[in-house]
């Protein structure tokens, strides 16, 4: 994959104030859509939980709207990062780096957090179309450019044979998604222990690599 992504330097709209009171008000806009959803959370309410006024809330983002884009974005770059930093770490072979990518996207994927927003977009995309378009922009897009960047690398090392790499990426984050996401994100008992995710994670590399290895 490519290198780390840096978090974005965004003081404000007009170029004034401070990026603390930026991250301030993400924060706090993050906590109120992850209790409330999109619809029930209002820039009012985002603007005295962080302390800020109205005015000052609206230097930084243009809507609520915007704000949720940022929010997301954040918490998209967060979990990328987390994924480069896996799939870049010394590992005695290829088999055990996929076993070890596959395995963070299933951890992140299931993380509260995650959770979360990915239930403010069902619920709500019907409404506000744009969330669903922020969801497959920041979160699946990225994840799918970033696994595609990291298999043609191996294709160009002789490690894999891919004729479609994109399909490739896709057939692999789509094997990652098991039980143990689709129930976590129904609230459904499942088995999320380490163990049971190693267990996904060795079955996606194993899968993976009868398709495309040499």
């Amino acid at each position: 994959m490519t290198q780390t992504e840096q978090p974005a330097q965004r003081p404000s709209r007009n170029g004034k104030g401070t990026s603390s009171k930026y991250e301030q008000i993400l924060q706090s806009a993050g906590q109120l859509f992850l209790q409330q959803g999109y619809e029930r959370t209002s820039m009012s309410q985002i603007a005295q939980l962080a302390g800020v006024s109205k005015g000052s809330l609206y230097n930084h983002f243009e809507n609520k709207a915007d704000l949720f884009t940022a929010f997301f974005e954040e918490c998209s770059r967060t979990r990328l990062n987390t994924l480069k930093s896996v799939s870049q770490a010394p590992q005695p072979d290829l088999r055990t780096a996929l076993e070890q990518a596959a395995a963070t996207i299933i951890s992140l994927m299931i993380d509260p957090e995650a959770i979360g927003l990915y239930r403010i977009v069902v619920a709500e995309a019907n409404e506000f179309p744009n969330l669903a378009d922020t969801l497959w922009h920041y979160g699946v897009s990225r994840t799918l450019t970033g696994l595609s960047e990291w298999f043609a690398e191996k294709h160009a090392a002789g490690q894999l044979i891919i004729k479609d790499i994109d399909l490739a990426a896709e057939q692999f984050l789509t094997m990652c998604q098991t039980r143990i996401i689709h129930r976590s994100r129904l609230s459904l008992p499942v088995d999320t222990s380490q163990a049971s995710i190693d267990g996904v994670a060795s079955m996606v590399a194993d899968s993976f690599l009868r398709m495309y290895a040499p």
